[in-house]
């Protein structure tokens, strides 16, 4: 059987980096940096999350399914730098090619990995190889968006939705959910087409209201 690869990752902000970028003197304290650069973030952005680049990856979980059985460990001791966390599991995917299964792993974890590990000038053949030195991977690799060699399961959940336009979701998604509902009510309730519409307008535009109020904020 193929390698299934079921992987997380645990980031801190990379302080350090944000010194680096920002040409932040010295004599601020760790703590300090990491202050102004949370209340620059949120000015900017609404929020404190910082750019990939500038998330140091801390821990790595993994769950392989092979043909041996099914393992669970972490990648490293909690004492091991970044460097050799990231390579360890890169190391992972050049000796098994296996289909890795993450939640939000398209927009977040890989990325991460794939920027922290230029930054260590860490090696990732495989990772990052478009068919140049296996032509089966022309066709299907890690890096390509619907190719079936990492599953992102929350992309699939969402159906692809746009991730950069959550604002522009919820009224799709009400769209859809009164189409469905509509069906449902007119199917059960025994009225006239007209009757039947006019409930199911009502239902589902209380409903989704609802929805919408109760997921407003949620990530």
């Amino acid at each position: 059987m193929t390698p299934i690869l079921a992987f997380d990752i645990e980031t801190v902000p990379d302080v350090a980096g944000i010194r680096r970028v920002h040409d932040i003197d010295a004599r601020v304290d760790d703590a300090g940096v990491l202050a102004w650069f949370e209340q620059r973030r949120r000015a900017a952005t609404g929020n404190d999350f910082a750019p990939l680049h500038l998330h140091r990856v801390v821990a790595i979980a993994c769950a392989l399914r092979e043909d041996s059985g099914f393992r669970i460990w972490s990648i490293g001791e909690a004492t091991d730098p970044e460097p050799e966390l990231i390579r360890r599991f890169f190391d992972g995917i050049e000796r098994y090619t296996p289909q890795l299964v993450s939640w939000n792993g398209g927009g977040f974890d890989l990325p991460v990995l794939g920027q922290r590990a230029l930054i260590h000038g860490v090696v990732a053949a495989r990772y990052w190889d478009w068919g140049d030195d296996d032509r089966e991977f022309r066709f299907n690799n890690y890096l390509a968006r619907f190719h079936t060699r990492h599953l992102d399961v929350m992309d699939v959940m969402a159906q692809y939705q746009p991730r950069a336009a959550p604002a522009s979701m919820p009224s799709r998604g009400c769209a859809a959910f009164r189409a469905s509902l509509a069906w449902t009510v007119r199917k059960s309730v025994r009225r006239s087409p007209t009757g039947a519409s006019t409930t199911c307008g009502r239902i589902a535009s209380a409903t989704c209201s609802t929805r919408i109020s109760s997921t407003s904020g949620s990530g």
